[in-house]
């Protein structure tokens, strides 16, 4: 199945790994929201834009993990190295820590300084992830 899809999009031209290109939009939602987050100290309407933005990288994030899985057997041929590992354990604690945040977010049981250590915690898994994926792509 998988190579059936790489070699439909080789067919039509993309020959370049498919999980790079989505994964910018859960990576700056994330970005987004924690930005937002902080202005929203100034401006109280923003935190309902911070939350949207938390609820598209959480739409987001399975679905480029499932493309960058799809990505490690098409290239990588499954090879287990130590940065793939470390990256697949950090993509399952990001998407975990975007859907208790959503979920308390959206309860109403957290706010103020614990929903911002929740962001901070997003957030750095998100970069955590992208200097890892920045590693496996250039060394």
């Amino acid at each position: 199945m998988i190579n059936f899809i790489y070699n439909t999009l080789a067919a039509i031209g993309y020959t370049e790994p498919i999980h790079p290109p989505l994964v910018h939009i859960p990576m700056g939602m994330t970005i987004g929201l924690f930005l937002f987050s902080i202005v929203s100290y100034k401006m109280k309407e923003l935190q309902k834009t911070a939350y949207h933005c938390l609820i598209l990288s959480l739409i987001f994030a399975p679905i480029a993990a499932i493309l960058g899985l799809m990505d490690w057997q098409h290239r990588y041929a499954g090879a287990w190295q130590p940065l793939i590992i470390a990256k697949m354990v950090l993509a399952v604690v990001f998407i975990i820590l975007l859907a208790l945040t959503a979920y308390l977010r959206y309860k109403e049981k957290v706010a103020g300084a614990s929903l911002m250590i929740l962001y901070i915690l997003c957030l750095a898994s998100a970069i955590g992830l992208g200097f890892m994926g920045g590693r496996l792509a250039y060394g």
